[in-house]
C-alpha cells in the first residue's frame, strides 16, 4: 500500500507539472496579445473606420469596406444558420431523442464541427461559385452559415436536454400540445444557453479566412452588392500581410486587433450568459 507521504508527494509533482503547463500556455497567449496590441494600437485612428483600403504604395487609408463586408456576410450567415441550427437541435432533443435518425444527424454534425473551414469553402465554391460564374458575398455568407449551423445545433440540443423533464410533464398535464410546451417551457428555460451558442458561432466565423478566399474573394472598393465580390476583414488582413508595403502591414495589424477584441468581447459575453444560466 502506498503511504500517505508518497501519495502527497506524487500529488504535489502532478499539480506542479499541470500548473507549469498552464502558465506556459498563458505566457504565449499574453505574449501574442501584447504584440498585437503594441503593433495594432499604433495604427488605430478614425480613418480606419471611415476610409476604404488603400492601393499599393499609397499613404493612409482604412478598413471601412472590409469591416462593412464582414458585418454583412456574418449577419446573413447568422440569420440563415442560427434558425436552422435551433430547429435541428430542437428536433434532436425534443422529437427524435431516441430515433436512429438523430444519431446519424448528431454524427454528421460532429464531423461538420471538426471539418476544416477550407473544405467548406471548396464545397461552396463548387456549389455556388463555379456554376454561377463568379465570386459573391452571398457565396461567402453561405460558407459562413455552414460553419454556424453545427455549432448552434450542438448547443441547442445540449441546452434543451438540460431542461428538467418534470417541467415538460407538468405542462403536458395541463393539456398543452408538445409545440406549445417546447415554445413556452423548454425554450424559455434554455434561451440563455441557445443565445450563448449563437454568440460562440459568430465568434468562430468572425475570423475565418479560407472559406472567403474561395467564395467572396475581395475587392478594394466599398460595395453593398452581395452579388459581387466583397471585401472582408480576415481576407484583407491575409492579403496585406503578404505585401512589402508598410502602410498595408500596419492596417493588417490594426485589423487583427479589431477582430481579436471583437471575438474576445463575444466570448466574454457568451461566458457571462453561461454563468448566469448556471446560477
Amino acid at each position: 500500500m502506498v503511504s500517505y507521504a508518497a501519495r502527497k508527494r506524487k500529488n504535489s509533482i502532478t499539480m506542479g507539472l499541470c500548473t507549469a503547463a498552464a502558465l506556459f500556455g498563458i505566457m504565449w497567449l499574453l505574449l501574442i496579445l501584447v504584440v498585437l496590441v503594441w503593433e495594432g494600437f499604433s495604427g488605430l485612428s478614425l480613418a480606419v473606420f471611415t476610409e476604404i483600403t488603400p492601393s499599393m504604395g499609397s499613404v493612409g487609408g482604412g478598413l471601412l469596406n472590409a469591416i462593412i463586408g464582414s458585418i454583412m456576410m456574418t449577419v446573413v450567415a447568422v440569420l440563415v444558420g442560427a434558425p436552422l441550427g435551433v430547429l435541428a437541435g430542437t428536433y434532436m432533443a425534443e422529437y427524435g431523442r431516441y430515433n436512429k435518425l438523430t444519431n446519424v444527424v448528431r454524427f454528421i454534425n460532429d464531423i461538420l464541427l471538426s471539418a476544416p473551414s477550407i473544405v467548406i469553402g471548396l464545397f461552396i465554391y463548387e456549389v455556388l461559385v463555379a456554376p454561377f460564374g463568379g465570386f459573391s458575398g452571398w457565396a461567402g455568407a453561405a460558407a459562413l452559415a455552414v460553419i454556424v449551423i453545427p455549432v448552434v445545433v450542438r448547443t441547442t440540443e445540449d441546452m434543451l436536454l438540460l431542461v428538467p423533464g418534470q417541467l415538460r410533464e407538468a405542462a403536458t398535464a395541463l393539456g398543452l400540445p408538445r409545440s406549445i410546451v417546447i415554445k413556452q417551457v423548454a425554450y424559455k428555460a434554455a434561451i440563455t444557453g441557445i443565445v450563448t451558442g449563437v454568440l460562440l458561432a459568430v465568434a468562430r466565423v468572425s475570423g475565418e479566412t479560407a472559406p472567403l478566399l474561395f467564395t467572396a474573394l475581395s475587392n478594394n472598393f466599398l460595395s453593398l452588392d452581395m452579388g459581387q465580390p466583397i471585401a472582408s476583414l480576415p481576407v484583407v488582413i491575409y492579403n496585406f500581410t503578404k505585401t512589402p508595403d508598410e502602410n498595408m502591414q500596419q492596417l493588417a495589424w490594426t485589423g487583427a486587433l479589431l477582430i481579436t477584441f471583437t471575438v474576445l468581447a463575444m466570448s466574454i459575453s457568451a461566458r457571462a450568459l453561461s454563468t448566469r444560466k448556471k446560477k
